[in-house]
């Protein structure tokens, strides 16, 4: 089944019957193991990447650093789960360093990050503190390069 997740993921438009070609067994085995794994929530999503500033749609995008007081007997899953609910939250995840926890958050403009920030994240009790790094530009997305470089040559210096 490795095999058979490890194409998808590269590929989630590949068919079953693209997989049993490639991998050489049958058809029925590769649907049952695709199946399988989605009952079982290890595929939890088919995913397209889109260069949206190619397609003339503008987004922000902030990775938000956030410290938090750790409940008794959960640690930081009640407050993670908390955050992660908020429609902004496109990613979680629970980091070490200095922070706690480390957000993606979208919003149409910068504005609408930095009021979810000042009006929802911060105020709640649990949260200490936060830094957010608005993303400036996407390079790579997903293992995607989303802005190929051309060839850059630099001038010579010349006296």
């Amino acid at each position: 089944m490795k095999r058979i997740l490890e194409i998808l993921q590269d590929s989630s438009q590949t068919t079953p019957e693209q997989i049993s070609v490639m991998l050489d067994i049958p058809v029925n085995e590769v649907k049952r193991a695709i199946k399988q794994a989605e009952q079982e929530k290890i595929i939890l999503k088919y995913k397209t990447i889109i260069n949206w500033a190619k397609a003339g749609r503008n987004e922000a995008l902030a990775l938000i650093e956030v410290k938090v007081v750790p409940q008794r007997n959960v640690g930081f899953d009640s407050i993670a789960d908390r955050i992660y609910q908020f429609p902004q939250v496109y990613s979680a995840y629970l980091v070490s360093g200095t922070y706690d926890l480390a957000l993606l958050v979208k919003g149409e403009n910068m504005q609408e990050i930095a009021s979810f920030v000042s009006e929802k994240l911060a105020p709640m009790e649990q949260v200490q503190s936060t830094v957010t790094h608005f993303l400036l530009k996407r390079y790579k997305e997903d293992g995607e390069i989303l802005h190929p470089t051309k060839n850059i040559s630099r001038l010579s210096i010349t006296p």
